[in-house]
């Protein structure tokens, strides 16, 4: 019991350092994504289901005789086994590679710094400036914008000021009326 309450002691610690709104390189925390773990867990959990098939598939064999049987009837086994083997990873990836873990601004810069999971589920980081973010012209499905070229995917919701995400979406240089100033209009009248 005692060392499961230092454990805690331990987690606990390093949970409340790694949550720091600051970050030395990158700048000041503006977005963290919500569902982070959960794209993360389920990618490994994709994968490890895809390396444990590969690593079953030859005792399978072994054991069912399909070595033996007609070559269509292999062909049809290997390719059931290796549609879910290769193309649900890919297909997963494809989908939440533009999945935004946390967002980084730096004032005296301009610049955001996106982090992002890669194909090995290690952290990919995407640095870019307010002036590269461009709006898609059509709704898409798993992209609120692009940076430069890269697809992104965020939650408005999920940013703690809302003016950092309309500076990131260039709202606030915006011709359209801003809220505040039709307030202004009417005090005046």
């Amino acid at each position: 019991l005692l060392q499961v309450a230092s454990f805690q002691g331990v987690a606990v610690r390093s949970l409340s350092t790694s949550s720091s709104h600051e970050h030395p390189e990158h700048g000041r925390l503006v977005y963290k994504g919500n569902l982070a773990k959960l794209v993360l867990g389920v990618k490994f959990f994709s994968y490890s289901t895809s390396i444990f098939n590969l690593l079953m598939m030859p005792y399978i064999m072994f054991k069912t005789g399909i070595g033996v049987e007609s070559l269509l009837v292999q062909a049809a086994f290997y390719g059931v086994i290796g549609f879910f083997t290769f193309i649900t990873p890919v297909t997963l990836h494809i989908l939440t590679k533009g999945y935004v873990v946390r967002l980084y601004y730096k004032d005296e810069m301009d610049t955001y710094t996106a982090v992002t999971y890669n194909a090995i589920l290690a952290e990919k980081v995407t640095v870019f400036h307010q002036k590269d973010v461009k709006i898609p012209d059509i709704t898409k499905m798993f992209t609120t914008f692009y940076a430069k070229t890269k697809s992104m995917l965020v939650n408005p919701t999920l940013f703690p000021n809302p003016q950092d995400y309309n500076h990131l979406m260039g709202y606030d240089k915006s011709s359209f009326f801003k809220l505040e100033d039709i307030k202004e209009a009417d005090e005046r009248k």
